[in-house]
């Protein structure tokens, strides 16, 4: 039988009703080069502690799904080579076979709220990829967010994907999107895109209240809180598009599609932009991280915040 395996004090804090909030691991194996990812890691796990907040970064371990890895664990995800990306239809096949694997967005929001997890830091979305009349590839991450009641913090969804189309979809979903102290959509990279959102929020408290009124109102859908890089840690505008021009030319010919996309679009602007890409996808999570904590600490303070059960483990 499927198992959930949550650390103690990620069980404690749940239990408890204190902040917690999730971290995926799909950054740390495929988004991150080496050694700067276990660094990053840790940094962000630091960056929970020092605000107050449980971090609870997830993977799959030897078939088990794990809430909140350890030192070891985490070290293990980071160095392990060619380690598996785990979505959600992955899950059943790496826990049967007893494989170790980083979760993506969708399948640590999923975990993450059967573990009793409310808030979930993450770089950016997937979504729907260019292309998509012909090719009709889309990520699972949306449709799981429209099932999972879990609160995503994210730079809006790189600009390797068709960001219209990926919005045109949450809100076909049903999945509220909220703007942090924005109107405008995040770009990833980028602190805007051409999009706008409907909703702008400026403050954690105003985030927990509407994750109070989605579940009093019985929505199953996450909440997605986009919150933009700080400008100054931006990509230049002119690098960014002319990298990414060159970076989905090559993809296109060399056939790559579904998983294989996004780590080599994401490699490819590591080295055209000498580097600059990747400071930019640690500034955005680590932003990212920050604005999840304070949701995590107004959500425990709610008056209708987490509930203080124990967290699903079957």
């Amino acid at each position: 039988m499927l198992k959930l395996v949550i650390a103690d004090e990620v069980r404690a804090a749940v239990e408890t009703g204190r902040p917690v909030v999730a971290l995926e691991s799909t950054l740390i194996a495929h988004g991150l080069p080496r050694p700067r990812n276990l660094e990053v890691a840790a940094d962000l796990e630091t960056l929970l502690r020092d605000r107050g907040v449980t971090p609870a970064t997830i993977a799959v371990i030897d078939g088990i799904p794990t809430i909140g890895l350890d030192a070891i664990e985490l070290t293990r995800i980071a160095n392990t080579p060619n380690v598996a990306k785990l979505s959600v239809r992955d899950l059943p096949v790496a826990s049967a076979l007893g494989r170790t694997g980083a979760t993506t967005v969708a399948s640590t929001s999923l975990l993450a709220a059967r573990a009793g997890i409310s808030v979930f830091a993450t770089g950016g979305l997937g979504g729907v990829h260019r292309g998509w009349a012909d090719s009709a590839d889309e990520s699972a991450d949306l449709v799981t967010l429209a099932g999972t009641p879990i609160t995503v913090v994210c730079a809006g969804v790189k600009s390797i994907l068709d960001v219209g189309a990926t919005l045109e979809r949450l809100e076909t979903l049903g999945v509220p999107l909220l703007g942090w102290r924005t109107n405008t959509f995040p770009g990833f990279y980028l602190s805007r895109t051409e999009f706008t959102v409907d909703w702008r929020v400026g403050a954690a408290a105003d985030v927990a209240t509407v994750m109070a009124d989605a579940r009093a109102l019985g929505l199953r859908a996450a909440v997605v809180v986009a919150n933009p890089v700080p400008e100054a840690d931006q990509l230049d505008q002119e690098l960014h598009d002319r990298v990414l021009d060159e970076a989905l030319t090559q993809a296109a010919r060399r056939g790559l599609r579904g998983k294989a996309v996004t780590p080599f679009l994401l490699a490819t602007f590591h080295r055209e932009t000498a580097g600059a890409s990747l400071e930019t996808n640690i500034a955005v999570v680590r932003n990212n991280v920050t604005v999840a904590a304070d949701i995590a600490v107004a959500w425990s303070a709610h008056p209708t915040g987490p509930d203080q059960t124990s967290p699903d483990q079957t």
